[in-house]
């Protein structure tokens, strides 16, 4: 694993990281991402690894759409109402507790979705309003909406409707990885997102992200080495041992540093499974952008894109 060992220091030099393209600053706070079960991970977070807190303009805008999901249409005219007189910010409002009520059965939708993807079975919309949404169902779309954005961020998993007619859906591992082992833990919380993020990270850095890079990124997610998550278990063991033992990441000590620094490169499987054209579209959502904002990036995702051809009509397998 000496690729990139040098570009790591390297391209942080060359690269101001096109992050910096993104300008859409989002300023508000989110209104349950402190309290909230489900996390959301891409509040305050810039994928290149930069907390948007000292950069504000670089700030991931994607994020307020997953943590105010369940209150883009309803809280418009109150929130202009609050603007107006600020000084009745004290008096209860009740376009918030419906938020909160709304954003509860976000949280109850994404653990019944959980419970169907890890019984490999579809689930209906009516399945949705009998068990969860119930006497909100004029609220549907918007808790799905919602609720689908949540589960691509925290667990790498897109919700698609597959029967039109019966409204019926299925949960899809986002990047089409092949790893199991997400499932096989007593938690049997898909571990699918931290992997994608991880590997966002490396790819945005240059395909080598030095380990406090990664955790920089993780910490800004609530994450934090030796701290065991209600979904990831314990990440340090998940990252620099089980998704190594996999072959989806390489962990190795920077070359002559002393003290010793690791850092973080794909591993084969990665390189196997994943699109960079798919990643990169999804950490462009993420950002608020589209992946052309990342020039360097999308050139080698391109090349990606040309190469898994190739490699698909000259019948090579993987």
């Amino acid at each position: 694993g000496g690729v990139g060992q040098k570009s790591c220091e390297a391209h942080r030099e060359t690269q101001g990281l096109a992050g910096a393209q993104v300008t859409q600053a989002e300023n508000e706070a989110s209104y349950s991402s402190s309290s909230s079960l489900i996390p959301h991970p891409m509040e305050d977070v810039s994928i290149s690894g930069t907390p948007s807190s000292s950069q504000c303009p670089q700030s991931a805008s994607f994020s307020s759409t997953v943590t105010t999901g369940t209150s883009l249409s309803r809280s418009t005219e109150g929130s202009k109402e609050m603007e107006q007189s600020s000084t009745l910010q004290s008096l209860p409002d009740l376009e918030n507790l419906h938020i909160d009520l709304l954003d509860e059965k976000v949280e109850l939708l994404i653990n019944f979705l959980l419970q169907k993807y890890q019984m490999r079975e579809p689930v209906t919309k009516a399945d949705m309003i009998g068990n969860v949404v119930k006497e909100y169902k004029d609220d549907f779309l918007e808790i799905l909406r919602s609720a689908s954005e949540r589960m691509e961020l925290v667990f790498g998993l897109d919700v698609k409707e597959v029967d039109p007619i019966n409204h019926s859906y299925t949960l899809a591992n986002k990047l089409d990885l092949t790893y199991n082992g997400m499932l096989s833990d007593q938690q049997g919380m898909p571990k699918t997102g931290l992997l994608i993020i991880i590997l966002g990270v490396i790819f945005m850095k240059g395909n080598c992200a030095t380990e406090e890079e990664v955790w920089k990124v993780l910490n800004m997610m609530d994450i934090y080495s030796g701290r065991k998550h209600f979904i990831f278990g314990e990440p340090r063991r998940l990252i620099t041992s089980d998704l190594v033992m996999e072959k989806y990441l390489e962990y190795q000590q920077v070359p002559t540093s002393d003290p010793p620094r690791y850092e973080f490169l794909w591993g084969p499987r990665a390189y196997a499974e994943v699109s960079k054209m798919k990643l990169l579209e999804f950490l462009a959502k993420i950002h608020g952008t589209n992946p052309k904002s990342f020039p360097s990036q999308y050139e080698e995702a391109l090349r990606d894109e040309e190469e898994r051809a190739g490699v698909g009509l000259g019948g090579k397998s993987r």
